[in-house]
């Protein structure tokens, strides 16, 4: 058996789920517990998989804890000088 995923529009989702029902010998409707969680599951992870891919072949920087701190420690008095009372 073969599992692919769909999108579907809302008001067609009636329809789908009749269609799969009558067919049950055929197909099945899987709930995915990821997508129960999080709707946006599968879109996270490709950004996740892409930052990752990035950080490895060195086209987007990974900085350390101390770079980090001092950027923040930067914008921080940047941004208090600009909306300071």
């Amino acid at each position: 058996m073969t599992i692919k995923m769909i999108r579907i529009d809302d008001s067609y989702e009636d329809k789908l789920t009749s269609f799969v029902l009558e067919n049950t010998e055929h197909m099945e409707i899987i709930q995915d517990a990821n997508l129960a969680y999080d709707a946006y599951f599968y879109e996270r992870k490709e950004q996740l998989t892409h930052t990752m891919s990035a950080i490895d072949n060195g086209t987007m920087k990974m900085h350390s804890e101390d770079e980090f701190n001092a950027k923040m420690k930067n914008l921080e008095e940047k941004l208090t000088q600009h909306y300071a009372d």
